[in-house]
């Protein structure tokens, strides 16, 4: 399998995750079969124009992102933890960034 595929796929993959879909929801959302979405996220088939378009659109990604061409987001799980982030309450996030600053004293990052 190519670099690129593998690539993609990951990509595929990590933006689902990123969106908080299940491939079940995505394969309602594209009107494919489930085994579909699992079949093009291992990079065994193939995604159409329309469908890496409206994959992009689903995920909140472009579609440059999604082939490798552009660098939306270094690392998708800091997006995806901001994105969980934001759905917290102040307490909530306020509790976030306590145990944030203690995880970084304990490594010695006193920033």
């Amino acid at each position: 399998m190519s670099t690129t595929t593998d690539s993609l796929a990951d990509r595929l993959r990590a933006g689902r995750e990123m969106a908080g879909l299940s491939q079940g929801q995505v394969a309602a959302l594209l009107k494919l079969h489930r085994p579909a979405v699992s079949e093009i996220e291992a990079g065994r088939r193939k995604v159409s124009a329309e469908e890496l378009a409206r994959l992009a659109e689903i995920y909140g990604v472009t579609a440059e992102w999604l082939l490798g061409k552009s660098h939306q987001t270094e690392d998708p799980m800091v997006e995806l933890a901001a994105r969980e982030l934001s759905k917290l309450g102040r307490d909530d996030l306020d509790r976030v960034m306590g145990l944030l600053k203690t995880l970084r004293r304990s490594k010695g990052d006193d920033k």
